[in-house]
């Protein structure tokens, strides 16, 4: 792959042989970043773990000390009391939305939560909604009858963490513009949360390796001794 110029020069910064604490791998990823624009901080994840059995799967959702960054949409599926306690949500309805999702390609969200009541009804949006990760989950605490607090939540920067096909959990952890001791904070928040969230069925080493990187800055590898045990 060809790479620009900015890309050659950040990479120079980065020993692609060594790995580095959190601390230095967030302090890199911030002086490596040279786009013009506030770059998203990424972590990605390689485990040991095997997604084709159910109980090696990974999933859950952990909030964020100093948020995402981003303006996040919330939309609810709800009735009634229940509709009334959404004030905070973006979008609230029912069975009214199905036409509008379905047929209109209506996606301006970027969560969806509903109570336990609703599945019923969000479950009709599975196959348009699974391929986007919107499909709401309990594990993720998106199907729950606290909406008030499952909205407050998310829109404090809670953000959900799941094993995708080849075993690897993408998650954000920032923007560039966060302090170091900021991006630090939050990728504590997140690895505490998946090394809790390790399957009892996993046999042998759980976090294989990790790399922080910006949207358009190289990775860089973070050293995985601590999260071993």
């Amino acid at each position: 792959m060809k790479r620009g110029k900015k890309y050659v020069e950040a990479a120079k910064l980065v020993d692609r042989t060594a790995t580095y604490s959190a601390e230095e791998a967030v302090a890199l990823v911030k002086k490596a970043s040279t786009a013009k624009f506030d770059e998203t901080v990424e972590a990605h994840i390689r485990t040991g773990c095997d997604g084709r059995h159910a109980e090696q799967q990974i999933r859950g959702a952990v909030v964020l000390p100093h948020g995402t960054g981003k303006t996040v949409r919330v939309l609810v599926f709800a009735k009634g009391a229940k509709a009334a306690e959404a004030a905070g949500a973006d979008f609230v309805g029912g069975e009214e939305l199905i036409p509008k999702i379905q047929n209109e390609g209506w996606f301006d969200f970027d969560v969806v939560v509903a109570t336990p009541d609703m599945m019923g009804v969000v479950g009709r949006l599975g196959r348009v909604l699974g391929p986007k990760g919107l499909m709401p989950n309990p594990k993720a605490g998106t199907v729950t009858m606290d909406v008030t607090k499952a909205i407050a939540d998310i829109k404090a920067g809670k953000i959900e963490y799941r094993l995708d096909k080849t075993n690897i959990v993408h998650v954000t952890v920032g923007k560039v513009s966060f302090t170091e001791e900021m991006l630090a904070d939050n990728f504590k928040a997140i690895m505490d949360a998946i090394v809790k969230a390790k399957p009892s069925a996993l046999k042998g080493q759980y976090i294989k390796n990790i790399t922080l990187t910006s949207t358009m800055g190289p990775g860089v590898k973070v050293d995985t001794t601590k999260y071993l045990a």
